[in-house]
């Protein structure tokens, strides 16, 4: 009896564990999230399935081989300011909007999110979703005019909204709304379509008053024409009535039918009289109808010119804008290319400096530190270069080529001819003069200068005869 009391109590407590295991792993899913299986979740048309994705349901969570997540479907707001887009016709412009997206309920598209968001953060979801609009919605700029994306904004929403939609499903997100707010251009373009509007809405607004006052005009002069031949009816009917009976009357009294005949010679005349003035009314206001039309005319083709002239006008000073603007951008790169190349050649020269006294510096160093000596060092080692230019400079002469005027000065009356070219290379300075003037001497084996004495001529130096002598002489 004990026996049996005890394995019932056991099997009674694994029913029981059984039972709370099973509790503890059934998973209901919040109505605002989506709860991903992931792991050995079965396969569909013969493919494994990498995770379930359950919306609003409940499901049993296997242990071991099986686990599971929860995604977020809170909407996200993500504020895209783009900057510098190019439209259709090459005009860029800012375009500051918000889309709010949100995790997709759709299926396919919550695999799309199993697969590509889980375990993601909201900021990242958020950086994720905001390049692929920016790219779609630069991608919807540059196939429409800023006029359409302007005043049909219905067209670039839906547009936008198609292409944002497509991306965002492959990453398992939804678009919810997209507003955007005011677009502005660099050019100033949209600023100038909303002046040239405003300026036609008040030049229409004119039109139509200038019309309405107008009509207000005429339906004066038709009323004031209409009243005048009325009246001037009725009494014709009543003096035709009173003429009728004094006929009757002077049909009975002969002595009343000159009184009746000047009576209606009267009446004739006014009536004559009061049609008369009936025709001038209404020719006085038809002129004043045609007077009206023509107010009408003028001010309907002063106002077509007035707007045709204040576009012109505002294109003219926009392309004058624009040039001006160029001018200066191509003055700024101008300027600043020859900064840098300047700075450049500055850098350049201040290196070659830099370099020529390292080379002074280590060339003095040689020298035993005396700056003299490095001196002489340079300029014995730069001599043969300065030799080399005085010989080239009567290398290529042509000898053959040159006119001597001869005087007959030479010593004791020879030609001076004979002497041109040993006096042309004497006037190029010897070698011991160059090292002389470099402040060197030239060694000993090369030779050594022989002074001649004061008093002792030189041989080409010719006697020149004093003046008494001369006198004498003669």
């Amino acid at each position: 009896m004990i026996e049996t009391l005890t394995l019932i109590s056991v099997i009674a407590i694994l029913v029981l564990f059984t039972f709370l295991f099973i509790i503890s792993r059934y998973r209901k899913c919040p109505s605002d999230k989506i709860m991903v299986i992931y792991g050995k979740v079965g396969s569909r048309d013969g493919t494994a399935l990498s995770a379930k994705c359950i919306h609003g349901g409940a499901a049993f969570i296997w242990p071991i081989i099986q686990a599971y997540e929860y995604m977020d479907l809170t909407p996200m707001s993500i504020s895209v300011d783009l900057e510098n887009a190019l439209s259709r016709q090459n005009i860029r412009i800012n375009v500051p909007s918000r889309f709010t997206v949100g995790i997709s309920t759709e299926q396919g598209v919550m695999q799309n999110a199993a697969e590509r968001l889980l375990g993601l953060k909201l900021t990242e979801i958020q950086e994720l979703a905001k390049d692929i609009i920016f790219g779609q919605l630069r991608l919807v700029v540059a196939t429409m005019d800023i006029e359409e994306i302007n005043t049909d904004r219905d067209k670039f929403l839906e547009a936008v909204s198609r292409n944002v939609e497509t991306e965002l499903k492959k990453i398992g997100l939804r678009l919810i709304n997209v507003n955007v707010t005011d677009i502005t251009d660099e050019s100033g373009y949209i600023e100038a379509l909303g002046r040239e509007a405003a300026a036609k809405a008040i030049n229409d607004a004119k039109k139509s008053v200038a019309e309405k006052n107008r009509d207000g005009s005429i339906g004066e002069a038709n009323a004031s024409r209409d009243e005048r031949i009325q009246v001037a009816a009725a009494n014709s009917e009543a003096i035709k009535g009173e003429n009728e009976a004094q006929a009757d009357i002077a049909q009975s009294n002969a002595i009343l039918r000159e009184r009746q005949a000047e009576a209606l010679k009267r009446a004739t005349s006014a009536e004559r009289i009061q049609k008369a003035k009936a025709l001038e009314e209404a020719y006085a206001a038809e002129q004043k109808a045609e007077l009206a039309r023509a107010d009408r005319e003028k001010a309907t083709q002063e106002a077509d010119i007035l707007v045709k002239s204040e576009i012109e006008k505002r294109r003219i000073e926009l392309q004058a804008e624009a040039r001006a603007e160029e001018a200066r951008r191509l003055a700024k790169g101008e300027a600043d290319a020859i900064f840098m190349k300047m700075e450049a050649q500055a850098r350049g020269m201040q290196e070659l400096l830099t370099k020529q006294a390292q080379g002074f510096a280590q060339l003095v160093a040689a020298a035993g530190g005396n700056a003299a000596d490095a001196t002489r060092m340079m300029l014995a080692d730069k001599m043969e270069d300065l030799m080399s230019i005085q010989v080239e400079a009567i290398k290529n002469l042509k000898i053959d080529k040159v006119t001597v005027w001869d005087s007959m000065n030479g010593k004791d009356g020879a030609p001076a001819t004979a002497n041109f070219l040993s006096g042309m290379l004497k006037s190029i300075p010897p070698m011991n003069e160059m090292y002389k003037m470099a402040g060197l001497e030239l060694p000993e084996y090369l030779g050594k200068e022989i002074k001649e004495p004061a008093d002792v001529k030189s041989s080409s130096e010719p006697e020149v005869p004093d003046e008494a002598e001369a006198e004498k002489s003669e």
